[in-house]
């Protein structure tokens, strides 16, 4: 499982036109699901996305997890993200998960984040998402299990 997570001042996740998710200061994670994850796989980004350690503390040290810095989570599906680049010209996606598992553990990533932390907001599975943000830093990480 792989998440970029990206330090926001704020972000917001569209459908149709219409907002369905969006959070002040905190993490938007782009959110990809390989074909050899699970839960197991899901549980273990989440600890990590919810305990990396990237918002200043006093000193302006990056040393203050997502819950400490009282922001916000965004999480939206990113089936891109899990693509193989190291060949040729065109993105290969055999190594994602088919579109039930994928679904299924993006489902059950949402709700153990929830259960575990808040605000959350979330994109839409599958849906054609238009993404807006103002990255903070800019700070971005690439985080697997």
């Amino acid at each position: 499982m792989k998440g970029l997570i990206q330090r926001v001042s704020h972000a917001r996740v569209d459908v149709a036109g219409q907002s369905v998710g969006a959070i002040d200061n905190g993490l938007l994670l782009l959110l990809g699901v390989e074909a050899k994850d699970d839960r197991e796989s899901a549980d273990k980004l989440l600890y990590k996305v919810l305990n990396y350690r990237v918002f200043s503390d006093d000193k302006g040290r990056m040393n203050l997890n997502v819950q400490q810095a009282g922001g916000g989570l965004l999480i939206v599906s990113q089936f891109t993200l899990v693509a193989e680049t190291g060949r040729g010209l065109r993105p290969s996606f055999s190594r994602g998960a088919n579109p039930q598992q994928a679904e299924a553990l993006y489902d059950y990533f949402i709700e153990q984040a929830q259960s575990q932390f808040a605000p959350v907001a979330c994109g839409i599975f599958a849906a054609d998402m238009q993404v807006s943000l103002t990255n903070d830093g800019p700070v971005t990480f690439m985080l697997e299990t």
